[in-house]
């Protein structure tokens, strides 16, 4: 059973969070905060896997909360649950290692998404590994399989990117993997996008003097 704390300055939203939390199979809800000081306080005492930590919070930023836990030496998982998009609230959240950022409001599949996202990796990251795709997998968020591809995707030219991708002896560009399959890189960059999510893709990036970094795909599924 993964301890998830909820921390939300607002009553209402915090017992929906929570009953939401003790909707998922191998979640339980082990307190609720609604100050960051509180949440401080329950972190140390009930030592939860991973704290759903809103931003807002009456006596102090979230941000501070987290950055107070690791100074403490808590290793509590951290997911942001905020109505902040501000990049500068993006940016620090993702340099301060969280491992989610879910913009409010929120429905339940979302949440349980990520969360099943955050078990899947969880698992990975307490496990051996044996070698580079092992780490890679560890490392990358795999939502829920599907079979059934995002709509305007077809099965066939799907199964075209993945073999060029699983065949490919390095990494492949948008553009080099439209080339070799023959389909446009915008479609191209879609079927890649959709491996990536589904866990059967890594991604890195390639950066060059001048422009936008370079998304560059690996094979890691099977």
């Amino acid at each position: 059973m993964i301890g998830v704390l909820v921390v939300d300055d607002d009553f209402r939203v915090a017992r929906i969070h929570r009953s939401f939390v003790d909707r998922i199979p191998g979640f339980g809800v082990v307190g609720v905060a609604h100050t960051g000081a509180a949440a401080l306080d329950l972190v140390r005492s009930e030592q939860p896997d991973l704290v759903l930590l809103d931003l807002y919070l009456p006596d102090m930023f979230g941000l501070d909360v987290l950055a107070r836990l690791r100074a403490d030496g808590q290793d509590s998982d951290v997911l942001v649950i905020s109505a902040a998009k501000e990049a500068d609230a993006v940016r620090g959240a993702v340099r301060s290692g969280v491992v989610n950022y879910l913009l409010k409001p929120f429905g339940f599949d979302d949440l349980r998404t990520r969360l099943e996202q955050y078990a899947t990796q969880r698992t990975g990251m307490y496990a051996d590994h044996n070698d580079q795709a092992d780490i890679d997998r560890a490392l990358t968020y795999a939502p829920r399989a599907s079979a059934t591809l995002p709509k305007g995707l077809s099965t066939e030219t799907a199964q075209l990117v993945r073999n060029a991708l699983s065949t490919a002896a390095d990494t492949l560009s948008a553009a080099e993997c439209a080339d070799v399959v023959g389909i446009s890189r915008v479609s191209a960059r879609r079927y890649l996008e959709h491996l990536h999510a589904t866990a059967r893709a890594a991604v890195t990036l390639r950066y060059a003097v001048h422009g936008r970094p370079e998304r560059r795909y690996r094979w890691i599924g099977s």
